[in-house]
């Protein structure tokens, strides 16, 4: 195939699965980081092509140039693929001059961002009739009373800008018990600048999360999806997926294709709801822009997103499919479900009997493949080194 397919981020198991994804299709796969530390996608048998480009962030406009100057070297203009949200938002805020580089599904500059800036998609979600939690914004009148009366305790302080906060915090949320906790989260947030807001907890475990993921073609049409039941993640309660199956959950089409129509939107989106184990209602929780962290699940049953995107950006796209039964495979990133297992056990939220019976499924593993398995010996070697190397520095 004469398009290049550029992938942003193999330093996760996001960018090995895409590039897995598209290598296996004769794909000609072009691994793009900032630096070689902890690379591990780029090692797979799938990545025909590496190189190193400016850090995004620190180095943005070079980055850019350094983009650009790759895609003016190619015979046909390739396929850009972001695998983590700030990849995407840099792109996003470039997107008018990317483009004309570079086959990216997204025509509306901003819209990426708008969706993932918490802010902006309630609002969406609002004007579309899409339930979400009741939010109560830290400068609106009568802030704390009403946290109290509408909101209560324990409720959760979430950041407009997710990417930045969990940079910054190495999680997603801070959860608050009290007024003083509150009054200290809100506090570190500030210290930071970074906004953020008090949202309700949608009542029920993590097996209550839910998603709907989906492909949209340059119509914003849906022509591609499937329903996910996420059973743990990482950090517990308010995470990552570790542990999630595919599910068959009509309602979530019913309501996430409306709306990702409704708004324009184009191609791959994952949308993650909470369903209230009290009224069984659906809240909208987040939208992940960019490739999904369970994609080779996605892949398993079916679905293959980043070759759905490729084929649709070269004008060659494949027949429309749903997967409307449920096939009960998981996907599993063993090494952080190990964690989650261990809080999970500690906090009183599962049993051991409940983990261990949750494991004999047909699985979709995060980064281990018998066809591929440089990328988990690398991915292996440097969390050994990482390990010991703590150990040293803690002796001395």
């Amino acid at each position: 195939m004469k398009h290049k397919a550029v992938i942003l981020g193999n330093n996760y198991y996001i960018g090995l699965s895409t590039i897995r994804s598209l290598g296996i299709h004769g794909v000609h796969t072009v691994a793009v980081d900032y630096s070689e530390e902890d690379r591990y996608g780029a090692a797979s048998k799938y990545c025909a092509e590496s190189i190193l480009v400016p850090h995004y962030k620190e180095e943005t406009e070079g980055f850019i140039h350094a983009l650009i100057d790759y895609a003016k070297k190619q015979d046909e203009k390739p396929v850009l693929i972001p695998c983590h949200d700030t990849y995407l938002e840099v792109l996003d805020a470039h997107l008018n001059t990317i483009k004309e580089y570079y086959l990216i599904p997204q025509t509306e500059q901003g819209l990426a961002t708008k969706v993932m800036n918490k802010d902006h998609l309630y609002a969406l979600a609002e004007e579309h009739g899409v339930r979400a939690p009741e939010t109560v914004r830290i400068h609106e009148p009568n802030f704390k009373e009403r946290v109290l009366e509408e909101i209560k305790f324990p409720c959760i302080v979430k950041p407009v800008d997710s990417p930045a906060f969990v940079s910054t915090f190495r999680k997603k949320i801070f959860m608050v018990h009290t007024m003083e906790e509150l009054d200290e989260a809100l506090e570190k947030a500030k210290a930071a600048n970074l906004e953020v807001f008090v949202q309700r907890i949608i009542p029920g475990f993590d097996d209550h999360m839910y998603t709907f993921d989906a492909y949209l073609d340059q119509n914003s049409k849906v022509t591609h999806w499937t329903t996910c039941q996420k059973l743990r993640q990482y950090p517990i309660n308010f995470g990552a997926s570790v542990y999630t199956i595919q599910k068959y959950t009509p309602d979530l089409y019913e309501i996430g294709a409306k709306f990702l129509e409704g708004i324009g939107y184009k191609g791959f989106a994952e949308i993650e709801f909470k369903k209230d184990e009290q009224t069984g209602e659906f809240y909208l929780i987040e939208i992940n822009a960019r490739i999904t962290n369970f994609n080779h699940l996605l892949y398993k049953v079916g679905l293959n997103f980043p070759y759905i995107t490729y084929r649709e950006m070269i004008g060659d796209p494949l027949e429309p499919k749903a997967l409307t039964e449920t096939t009960n495979r998981a996907f599993w990133y063993g090494y952080e479900d190990m964690l989650a297992v261990k809080d999970y056990i500690k906090s009183g939220q599962l049993k051991p009997s409940a983990v261990v019976k949750s494991l004999f499924r047909p699985k979709a593993y995060a980064i281990w493949s018998l066809q591929d398995p440089k990328p988990a010996l690398s991915f292996m070697k440097t969390r050994v080194g990482k390990l010991f190397g703590g150990r040293r520095k803690a002796r001395r």
